[in-house]
């Protein structure tokens, strides 16, 4: 900004760098030149003589000179404002102490020097926060007595003066026939009257320029105001060029890069703005996001390109490409569930574009799994995913023995932390062959084989406010599949499933979290069901403080039977400290053999959760134990994961 004094033909340009962004100040008189033989001045408003810190004269009586002086020379002090009271200055009382000299060493010692040196320092800092604000006749001073304590008190005192006003505020440019332009000037909310305040027009100054853009102007300047300050009258005249560059429209992207991950065609599917679309930057910054959350690039620079037409910007995009295969593995274990060690290998663009395949293996107490997924990301819309898997697995819990192998798919809207959507949904189908047993007799166990062809549907809300850790909103979320099995012949019949969620916050560092879940299948008893396709409750994302799949009917050997209903239920307090949290909870829930549940016989479990907040998400502990167990059931659980229980 360029501050000028009225009738001086001296131009003094004013730069915010050394004070709290946005700051800016004016010095209205030139300096002398230093004279290198001239005295050094005394320290402004120095109240009291420097004390000889040898004599117990520089003592106030009765105070112990050893804890505050020493041997150096050196003495601790304090700093106080004063003349900058009420609720108008705190915000410059804050920017003062966030950049104070003698703030940032108040209470340690300091010497003589040192502490003159801050305080001439501060003087000229709270002057120049002052004039940012529009007092350009402001006076500061400092002054140095004895406290109480045997500390020194360093008092900056203020005289603001008057408040000087802009008289005059001239914007060019934006002032011819075009409506859109009169409506950007118009919000340039600076105006005659208003006190000249370096922030306000700083700020207003980078609002229309970021309007201009977001309007259809990506080649809009907007010139450094030029401010002339009249000390007589007490007021400022503003006066501001801007160049507007032209109405343009979206034109096509250019793509530039070296071993380029997919082509113009797929950014501009990419992108939400088609060509003869009004420029708006909005949608460029979005696309330099969108480009660095496919994972293939490891930056991106999207600038508009002038066009000789006049009318349209092409969108100059140049990619660095990002490392292209992962490697990964992670391990977890839970009560009931055991040890689960899970390995896999990506190449995130082995089919173009964003066609990532993933080949995954887990070894566990009770899982054992090796099977290839395709997730083609952006499949002809944003945001809209093509998914294809195919696997073998083995499980083998205290409900079922299952080895089952599947081919599936699907088509999916996606969700991630950079762009969380509020609706989400999935269709897809499955084609399974299960082989599977479970017991039907003391001792005796039945296997039979299904093959089973399934359409899942599933549709989600998100209202909170975080993917991995939510503090406030809800979320419901409703997943429907028919099926059909072919297994002593064949019947068709349908799993439906309800999950919802809240959050609220109840204060700073604590949310009240709950959760709710209702399952049915309808068409089908319990017995011709295939037993990996019944539902079962207990473990980590269901009822804490039971095993896994634990919840529930039971056989002659006492091991879960499943069931074709379910009701569930969750409570929990997310006390956080820091990086760390508390979650003390409390979970219910049964299954049932009818076709709805009744909500009879609940099991319950109580415990507490430890959270580790890290960068990418929540790591959580819980330990929990049954408050109604059945016979069999373990006295203690332990939950590790990343991310919330919901």
């Amino acid at each position: 900004m360029i501050f000028r004094n009225a009738g001086c033909v001296l131009c003094i340009a004013l730069a915010a760098t050394g004070l709290l962004a946005p700051v800016a100040y004016a010095q209205t008189q030139a300096e002398s030149p230093l004279d290198p033989n001239s005295p050094m001045d005394a320290m402004p408003g120095l109240g009291v003589d420097w004390p000889d810190l040898g004599s117990p004269e520089s003592v106030p009586t009765g105070e112990p000179a050893a804890p505050v002086a020493s041997d150096s020379g050196e003495r601790r002090y304090s700093i106080a404002l004063e003349g900058l009271t009420g609720d108008e200055r705190a915000e410059l009382v804050a920017r003062f102490n966030s950049l104070s000299a003698l703030k940032a060493g108040e209470g340690k010692p300091a010497n003589a020097a040192q502490i003159d040196r801050r305080a001439r320092d501060d003087t000229d800092l709270l002057d120049s926060l002052l004039r940012a604000e529009g007092y350009y006749d402001a006076d500061v001073d400092a002054r140095v007595e004895n406290g109480s304590d045997n500390r020194l008190v360093v008092t900056l005192v203020a005289e603001p003066g008057p408040l000087y006003r802009f008289s005059d505020v001239t914007v060019t440019g934006l002032d011819g026939n075009d409506p859109r332009e009169r409506e950007l000037r118009a919000g340039f909310a600076v105006d005659a009257k208003d006190a000249v305040d370096a922030d306000d027009v700083i700020i207003n100054r980078a609002t229309l320029t970021d309007q201009l853009k977001s309007s259809g102007y990506p080649f809009a300047k907007v010139e450094e105001p030029d401010v002339v300050v009249d000390h007589d009258t007490q007021t400022a005249t503003l006066d501001m060029k801007v160049d507007s560059g032209g109405l343009r429209n979206f034109g096509h992207v250019r793509l530039t890069g070296r071993k380029l991950p997919f082509d113009a065609k797929h950014v501009e599917l990419i992108s939400r703005f088609k060509p003869g679309e009004l420029y708006k930057q909005a949608d460029v910054d979005d696309l330099k996001r969108a480009l660095i959350a496919t994972g293939l690039v490891s930056s991106a620079s999207v600038e508009p390109v002038a066009v000789p037409d006049g009318k349209t910007a092409d969108i100059a995009v140049v990619l660095e490409p990002a490392p292209l295969r992962t490697v990964a593995a992670e391990a977890g274990y839970g009560t009931g569930e055991g040890i689960r060690i899970e390995g896999s290998w990506t190449h995130r663009n082995l089919i173009r574009p964003e066609g990532s395949v993933t080949f995954r293996g887990i070894l566990g107490t009770r899982e054992q799994y090796l099977g290839g997924v395709l997730r083609q990301s952006n499949f002809r819309k944003r945001d809209q995913v093509l998914n294809a898997r195919l696997f073998a697995t083995h499980e083998n819990t205290n409900a079922y023995d299952a080895r089952t192998f599947e081919i599936g798919g699907s088509l999916e809207r996606q969700t991630n932390i950079i762009w969380q959507k509020k609706w989400t949904w999935s269709a897809g189908f499955e084609l399974i062959s299960t082989d599977e047993s479970d017991l039907i007799g003391a001792g005796v166990t039945r296997r039979r084989t299904y093959f089973i062809g399934a359409l899942p549907l599933t549709l989600n809300y998100d209202g909170s406010d975080s993917l991995l850790d939510p503090t406030r909103g809800f979320r419901l979320g409703m997943r429907v599949s028919p099926e059909l099995s072919l297994q002593s012949g064949t019947f068709g019949y349908v799993r439906a499933q309800i999950d919802g969620s809240a959050y609220q916050p109840l204060g700073k560092k604590v949310v009240m979290a709950g959760r709710l879940r209702f399952g049915t299948i309808a068409g089908a008893g319990s017995g011709a069901l295939a037993p990996s396709r019944r539902f079962y409750a207990g473990g980590g994302g269901s009822v804490r403080g039971y095993g896994y799949q634990a919840i529930g009917p039971r056989d002659i050997a006492n091991d879960p039977d499943g069931g074709r209903s379910l009701a569930e239920f969750s409570l929990e307090a997310r006390v956080r400290f820091g990086a760390f949290g508390v979650v003390p909870f409390v979970d219910g829930g049964n299954i049932y053999t009818k076709q709805y549940p009744d909500f009879s016989g609940f099991r319950y479990g109580a415990g507490l959760g430890l959270r580790y907040y890290s960068s990418f998400g929540p790591i959580r502990i819980d330990v929990g134990t049954p408050i109604n167990p059945q016979k069999g059931d373990t006295r203690v659980t332990v939950f590790v994961s990343l991310g919330q229980a919901f």
